[in-house]
């Protein structure tokens, strides 16, 4: 009788681009946009035809969200006051697209970590929230890259999409479909912001992760048990971003805002803390683990005061910054990516046995939990 497979976590990988904008940068950016806005609509604003702009400050962005500063693909023209929006050369069909090239680098890493090659993987999942094209899938251009035998496919659930798509790949494995699976999150997240919007301004920047989900059997020695995953989803237009192939609006015209990225931040810290946070409770007690008792966090890097009450509920008391750590003020929001850049970053001081959470949440609204503990 053979046995049955069994999930874990073998390694994961990280692409960080070089540039990073600062808030000090960002503002004075804004700012100058703010200026020549006010002084063009100076006479419809007199008459009150046209509202006047707010001018953005480092302060406001910290207190507001927890981030000092963020990295992106394209800096010079983020802050050029006449453009406000990333760009770089469009790319011929027989060029590995952008997305795919961060999303390789990614791969790359988790698999040299694994000590694995890419022949040795069954599958990729290309999970983000924001993808290059409609088809051919990312995922699939990412395999052909990497040289991997199998199948490949691209999964959206905005900011969860990482976790979602953890659980897919775990579930491949207990299945038999596959024994190693690649979750790639390439988020390039500065291209839906609104970046002339002073209250989302500041909020993303731009990343790639990697997680390699495989066999326990053929797993190396240094990985992590999957414990256990749980995932929800309750529909929600609190975060919106209505940017797609069957509208052709250009998303900068200033007539379409709605197609980036918008939200209702305040809706969405009342309704998502208390969710996620029963969420994980709930889910600690069905798989027996104390929630009280986890060794660390990793959450959804969106905003620090959603994670300091998260965490406060989840462990009952409120949590350090070695208990629940932040990528946040550094990465800014980088959508799926942020709970597995915490993961990455803050995980290899663990002990053998140490039980822990990668957590996301986000538009949909969606949320999904991943219990895991590191191996002997």
């Amino acid at each position: 009788m053979e046995t049955a497979q069994r999930p874990v976590i073998s390694a994961t990988g990280l692409f960080t681009p070089p540039e990073s904008i600062s808030n000090e940068e960002l503002v004075a950016s804004f700012n100058r946009y703010v200026e020549r806005f006010n002084a063009d609509h100076a006479g419809a604003i007199a008459a009150g035809e046209v509202a006047a702009l707010e001018p953005s400050s480092v302060e406001f962005i910290e207190k507001a969200s927890g981030i000092k500063s963020r990295h992106v693909m394209a800096k010079a023209p983020v802050l050029d006051p006449d453009v406000m929006a990333p760009r770089w050369a469009e790319r011929a069909d027989e060029d590995l697209s952008i997305l795919a090239e961060i999303g390789v680098a990614a791969a790359q890493d988790a698999l040299a970590r694994a000590g694995r090659q890419a022949r040795d993987v069954d599958a990729v999942l290309c999970a983000a929230s924001n993808m290059e094209r409609p088809y051919p899938a990312m995922a699939i251009e990412i395999q052909q890259a990497l040289g991997i035998e199998g199948f490949a496919f691209d999964m959206n659930v905005a900011c969860s999409s990482a976790t979602f798509g953890i659980q897919t790949a775990a579930d491949y494995i207990r299945a038999g479909h596959a024994r190693s699976v690649l979750v790639v999150s390439p988020e390039i997240t500065s291209g839906h912001l609104n970046w002339r919007d002073r209250d989302s301004h500041f909020i993303f920047g731009d990343v790639a992760t990697a997680v390699l989900v495989e066999d326990a059997a053929i797993a190396p020695d240094a990985h992590w048990d999957i414990l256990g995953t749980r995932l929800k989803t309750v529909f929600s237009n609190n975060i919106r971003n209505n940017f797609g192939f069957l509208n052709r609006a250009h998303p900068e015209t200033a007539d379409t805002p709605d197609k980036l990225f918008v939200q209702e931040g305040r809706k969405v810290f009342k309704e998502v803390v208390p969710m996620v946070a029963q969420m994980i409770v709930d889910e600690a007690e069905r798989l027996g683990i104390d929630s009280h008792g986890l060794r660390r966090l990793w959450l959804h890097q969106a905003n620090a005061g959603m994670n300091r009450l998260i965490a406060q509920r989840v462990l009952g008391h409120e949590a350090n910054a070695d208990e629940s750590p932040t990528v946040l003020d550094t990465y800014g929001n980088t959508s799926s990516a942020g709970s597995i850049i915490a993961f990455h970053l803050h995980s290899e001081d663990l002990r053998a046995g140490d039980t822990g959470l990668i957590c996301s949440f986000g538009a949909g609204y969606s949320a999904g939990t991943v219990f895991v503990r590191k191996a002997g």
